[in-house]
């Protein structure tokens, strides 16, 4: 046997809702979702060996932390099940992949339940801005500042501008790609907006600036949600195959991975690569790696890609470190068609953090899971033709904690 970890589906809750409107606690997204993962794969609550959950801020958006020991109150069968939570910022979800994916690497379980899950709309922006501040150095970077994020973002952009040219068009065009995407989306957040790029391009009272260069249209959503997934060891994976029919060379599995952190402080960052081509290194070090474990030599051996766009400029950095251009470069890509669905290599044919939604806890087992669909070609709408080997980007911060997944079937 193997030590391979394989992904054999999942669930996503529908990412329109707001579950605090719906008098619905947190438990109930846990229940959904893992119910919903297990209907859909096929799978008994018995057969389950252990559980991650990834979560950023339940204990500030829900006061509510311990968030591991939530899983067992989803089925009878769960008492006594190994649980734990996982938090990396917008990176937890990926976190919590990671852990679930060393254990069955290491033969400690067969099969484990990764449930990324996030609250948000428990409180308005402003508040809810504060507590997204914590992802930074929050006494240097997030105390008082009214929407911190979109600012460092902001000036994410500022630097490329500074060291290779910027112009706004580039940004509004990644921001109507990810609207478009999720509209044919049906869990999309956006899937009923109206946005395209010359709405994106105006400043006004419908788009304002919130933080420098970055608009509203640049912005991830605030989204509840939850997505779980199952990884499986190639034993287990061998004797699901042939209860469902399935070849075991069907079932994708994680290929590669990438995991790097990278200092907390923005300005460090910046400090840091000043004598780097690339603004982000350490992001850049993640997906190299990925690539590097999958036996993938660059961007050219995956078909598509689902990278965290908190902010169209993160998306801007993201395809240039990915190597869909040279560094600085990005913008061809854009004005290419590269990264259209339709495009040599799509970018989030989801909608992204843009156009599907952001639950921050849940993004990095929302990207693994579309990934699955799209490797399994069952992503519908937002289905590219022939997809074989899809890639995550799942950041946690200003760039700070990145994790990267190559998806695949052979």
């Amino acid at each position: 046997m193997s030590n391979k970890t394989y992904l054999l589906g999942g669930y996503q809750t529908d990412f329109i809702r707001n579950w605090s409107k719906e008098n619905k606690h947190l438990m109930a997204m846990y229940q959904e979702a893992v119910e919903g993962a297990m209907k859909e794969v096929k799978i008994d609550p018995e057969e389950i060996d252990v559980a991650h959950v990834g979560n950023f801020a339940a204990e500030l958006y829900c006061m509510q932390g311990h968030l591991g020991a939530f899983f067992v109150n989803i089925d009878p069968a769960f008492r006594g099940l190994p649980t734990s939570r996982h938090e990396a910022a917008c990176a937890s979800g990926s976190i919590a992949i990671m852990a679930a994916d060393a254990e069955i690497e290491a033969g400690r379980y067969d099969l484990a339940c990764v449930l990324g899950v996030e609250q948000m709309k428990t409180v308005d922006p402003a508040e809810g801005g504060n507590f997204l501040g914590t992802a930074a150095w929050y006494e240097l970077e997030g105390k008082d500042v009214e929407f911190p994020f979109p600012k460092l973002f902001g000036q994410l952009g500022d630097e490329y501008d500074k060291r290779y040219g910027l112009k706004y068009e580039y940004l509004a065009e990644i921001s109507n790609i990810n609207y478009s995407n999720a509209r044919k989306n049906p869990l999309a957040q956006t899937r009923t907006w109206y946005m395209n790029k010359a709405h994106a391009c105006l400043q006004d009272d419908n788009n304002p600036a919130v933080g420098g260069r970055v608009r509203i249209s640049d912005c991830s959503q605030v989204t509840d949600g939850a997505a779980a997934v199952f990884l499986a060891s190639e034993k287990y994976a061998q004797k699901w195959a042939e209860r469902n029919g399935k070849k075991l060379s069907d079932i994708p599995y994680i290929k590669g991975w990438g995991h790097h952190t990278a200092p907390i402080l923005l300005t460090d960052k910046f400090e840091e690569s000043k004598d780097n081509e690339y603004i982000l290194p350490h992001v850049r070090s993640t997906v190299t790696d990925a690539y590097k474990r999958a036996g993938i030599a660059d961007v050219s051996g995956v078909d598509g890609i689902e990278t965290h766009d908190c902010f169209t400029t993160s998306e801007y950095m993201a395809i240039d470190h990915f190597g869909l251009t040279k560094p600085g470069e990005s913008w061809k890509a854009i004005e290419e068609g590269v990264i259209a669905l339709d495009g040599k290599c799509p970018i989030n044919p989801s909608g992204g953090l843009i156009g599907a939604g952001h639950p921050v806890g849940a993004t990095g087992t929302r990207q693994v899971l579309d990934c699955y669909k799209q490797v399994t070609d069952t992503a519908g709408d937002f289905q590219i033709k022939g997809a074989k080997n899809m890639i995550t980007l799942n950041i946690g911060g200003s760039g700070t904690t990145s994790v990267s997944f190559v998806i695949g079937v052979d």
